[in-house]
């Protein structure tokens, strides 16, 4: 159970900022003992591999920062975002060893899928929201979003480590937050639609 929860919580915050999660699971694989890496993943916690994740998440965070081209980044996101959540999903074994749980070691697959799945429905809200956030700003609430976003990312990464129990929780507040924007979002299109077209 715990494993499945550092999963859900890992690939949600991968949905979120694809590096982050990737990040702290390679830093802790590779600085302490609080991830264990499955047979096939140590790649992630290799020096060279964190300075590539590095490099690609200092370019993310100050490209999702900028209006417009925070777009074009999310569309690019839509492949790497899902990807990086069946990673850390079916990577790591954090918190297995709190209930003994190998299912999830022995059964990857089920990782990758539940891992893609979770990560591209929080990108897809996180893009939706995006446009509207920066038509109803003059694109000054981009910066903000977008740092509350890597916040979240990176709050809800360690939570999933080490306090997987947690998840639960912060997933619904997630859940109820993509709600609110979800609703504005609807909102600012029947208004648009609703306006009457110029001479």
């Amino acid at each position: 159970m715990f494993a499945a929860l550092t999963g859900l919580g890992l690939s949600t915050a991968a949905g979120l900022n694809a590096y982050i999660p990737l990040m702290v699971v390679g830093l802790l694989a590779n600085l302490t003992d609080a991830v264990r890496l499955p047979q096939g993943y140590e790649w992630l916690s290799n020096g060279w591999v964190l300075a590539v994740i590095g490099v690609l998440l200092v370019a993310e965070f100050v490209l999702d920062k900028v209006p417009v081209v925070d777009h074009v980044n999310d569309i690019i996101q839509t492949a790497v975002r899902p990807a990086s959540g069946g990673v850390v999903f079916s990577a790591t074994a954090a918190a297995a060893r709190l209930d003994e749980s190998t299912w999830m070691a022995e059964h990857p697959a089920v990782g990758w899928v539940l891992g893609i799945v979770v990560a591209l429905a929080v990108h897809l809200v996180k893009s939706g929201a995006r446009p509207v956030v920066n038509a109803t700003t003059a694109g000054f609430g981009a910066p903000v979003v977008s740092t509350v976003e890597d916040a979240s990312s990176l709050g809800m990464s360690l939570i999933a480590i080490f306090l997987p129990v947690l998840v639960i929780v912060a997933m619904a507040v997630l859940a109820l937050v993509a709600w609110l924007l979800l609703r504005r979002v609807r909102r600012y299109r029947e208004a648009r639609r609703a306006r009457p077209a110029g001479p």
